[in-house]
């Protein structure tokens, strides 16, 4: 069942004369304490209240303000303030105020979550039980098609507080630098403002930005046991870096899911975009797909494009494997996951993956939680697969 939010405050059994709050802010904290309580922290219905009530008086616009009220409200201890730290830069997307982490490449906090479902830890008195070391541990090398629903439930938490980096890429765009090349509008600048005496050189080098992640997850029937846990791999993209990051759904039709990932609470975004697909569990069309998604703009120029899919193909395989060699030429590189490349013995037989091989850099697995890290590895900088060079 979903969880209830908690009381606004100016509402019924609230104070008089206290300040209403927006639903779109108690959506945020309450989804936020649900990520806590399932790091282990102890944010029940009531300290989730006096958040609200709380951030009602701040500058919810201001990391810091929510940062502090939160580590003050939810936390009940010195054991809780780590934990805090982890879910709130990764809920909030990276952004940390004061006292918050440093920014890890790949993070995932295996031995904090709990075991069965959210409502749990409120059941307990919201004493959350910690998974051991070595339950994790197998838990994440197993393939998610054949999880148990409490199981898959703790894949998808620990898929949520996943922590990808990105590859960097040189911006056109110039930045103030102790080296690099003579920066001649600031030395002139700086020249006139001595009165015409050369005292310093200035000097500049390129900006860098992140690398745009474009991802294309089949949604077919044959990918049904593994596309929600893709799906929540791309939330997790989605939310660490919103501004180069595009998502698209594949099968029967191609579909933009990019807005709907952009929300930062994981089970609502699932439900958005299961509304927003039309062709769930239906057939694949991936040349067809493919060739439009080259014709709707410029996602792939220059960008690392994902393919997650079994690479079964109901269509012409000589299509796919046309529009894969545009897509290789457009691209800065082209990774496939195939979630039966984790099976022992596995071959790319079908006509799909034997059409596309000849133009991917990498091709990878996508069955379990493992293989999700190593994929972030993987776009984080990590290569896995022939030389080509990164444009």
């Amino acid at each position: 069942m979903p969880e209830p939010a908690p009381p606004a405050p100016g509402g019924p059994g609230s104070g008089e004369g206290e300040p209403p709050v927006d639903e779109r802010l108690l959506k945020t904290i309450t989804g936020f304490a649900r990520t806590l309580r399932a790091a282990g922290v102890a944010a029940d219905r009531e300290r989730t209240r006096n958040l609200v009530e709380a951030l009602a008086r701040l500058d919810v616009t201001r990391p810091s303000d929510v940062y502090w009220a939160g580590r003050f409200t939810l936390c009940s201890g010195p054991d809780d303030l780590p934990r805090y730290d982890r879910c709130f830069a990764a809920y909030f997307g990276g952004e940390r105020a004061v006292a918050a982490p440093p920014r890890a490449t790949v993070t995932v906090t295996r031995h904090l979550l709990t075991l069965g479902d959210e409502g749990e830890g409120e059941q307990t008195g919201g004493d959350a039980v910690p998974m051991t070391a070595s339950r994790v541990e197998v838990l994440r090398h197993r393939d998610v098609a054949h999880l148990t629903a409490a199981e898959r439930d703790e894949v998808h938490r620990m898929l949520a507080l996943l922590r990808i980096g990105r590859q960097r890429r040189r911006s056109r765009r110039f930045a103030p630098a102790h080296r690099g090349r003579i920066d001649p509008r600031r030395t002139v600048r700086e020249t006139l403002r001595r009165g015409g005496e050369t005292a310093r050189l200035r000097r500049r080098t390129h900006r860098t930005r992140p690398r745009r992640v474009v991802l294309l997850i089949d949604v077919s029937g044959s990918m049904a046991p593994y596309a929600d846990t893709l799906l929540r791999f791309a939330h997790a993209m989605t939310r660490g870096e919103p501004r180069a990051t595009e998502v698209f759904s594949v099968g029967t039709r191609l579909t933009r899911i990019t807005g709907e990932l952009r929300h930062r609470d994981p089970a609502t975004a699932m439900r958005e975009v299961s509304a927003a697909i039309p062709d769930w569990s239906g057939g694949t069309r991936l040349g067809e797909e493919l060739k439009e998604f080259l014709a709707c703009g410029t996602y792939a120029r220059g960008a690392i494009v994902v393919i997650a899919s079994d690479g079964w193909e109901r269509g012409d395989p000589s299509l796919l494997g046309s529009q894969m060699a545009r897509l290789s030429r457009l691209a800065a590189r082209v990774v496939w996951v195939n979630p039966h490349k984790g099976s022992a013995g596995y071959q790319p037989l079908t006509g799909g993956m034997r059409a596309a091989l000849p133009y991917i850099d990498d091709f990878v697995a996508g069955h379990s939680l493992a293989a999700f890290e190593e994929l972030a590895g993987l776009l984080a900088g990590a290569r896995t697969g022939g030389p080509r060079r990164m444009r």
